[in-house]
């Protein structure tokens, strides 16, 4: 499901550096990266996603070249393909919950906001909690809650690929189970990859890998 090849990445100014020459996922995997803060973790899913560009390398989800593409092409493939739960939320103030989880059909080319996919994002919402809060603004909802709508977001077009920053951060122990669960069933019932950055030890059995992602650099002779 994804591919890279011979990644390297600098930012402007600075010195970090990222520099991965292989790394596979294959479909319907469930892999966990885990590291301390500032090894590149978030920059890994920004590049596979195409929200960042590397400077040299290959980055392929399914048969499409992230790396070849223009940003409209990328901006498209994130619209169809990937969900992305983002450490910061991303949600849009001027939007409600419920308008917030349904934003992917506003940006995907061909998607059909339906009463179908309405219906979907009611249960998603029920489903983590959400129930009764859909029409309140991100700055009515608790960190906790809006990470749920966020959540619900990445799920709601049904992605082949699931990219996961902190998802179960701003969690109790209780939820992050609940939430954790749901992600789980919802990626393997559409066969999808799910790909996602965690701190949270005691979540690493559930997955089907783990990446150290500074023993994994590390081992490949990389730098930050």
């Amino acid at each position: 499901m994804i591919k890279i090849d011979d990644l390297s990445f600098t930012y402007p100014g600075g010195d970090f550096r990222l520099t991965i020459p292989n790394l596979v996922l294959e479909p319907g995997e469930k892999v966990a990266v885990v590291g301390p803060s500032g090894t590149g973790k978030t920059t890994l899913l920004n590049l596979i996603a195409g929200i960042t560009v590397p400077q040299a390398g290959t980055v392929r989800i399914g048969d499409q070249t992230v790396t070849d593409m223009n940003d409209a092409a990328r901006r498209a493939l994130r619209a169809s393909k990937i969900g992305f739960v983002f450490q910061d939320f991303a949600l849009l103030e001027y939007l409600s919950a419920r308008e917030n989880i349904l934003f992917p059909y506003r940006i995907a080319a061909g998607a059909k906001l339906d009463a179908s996919a309405r219906a979907r994002a009611e249960q998603l919402a029920a489903s983590c909690g959400l129930a009764g809060k859909l029409d309140r603004r991100p700055g009515a909802l608790s960190q906790g809650e809006q990470q749920r709508v966020a959540l619900c977001r990445a799920l709601i077009m049904e992605p082949a690929l699931v990219l996961a920053d902190e998802a179960t951060g701003n969690l109790d122990p209780a939820n992050k189970a609940a939430i954790l669960d749901l992600l789980f069933a919802r990626t393997a019932d559409q066969g999808a990859t799910l790909l996602a950055v965690t701190h949270d030890h005691e979540l690493l059995p559930r997955f089907d890998r783990v990446i150290d992602f500074s023993t994994f650099r590390t081992a490949q002779g990389d730098a930050a």
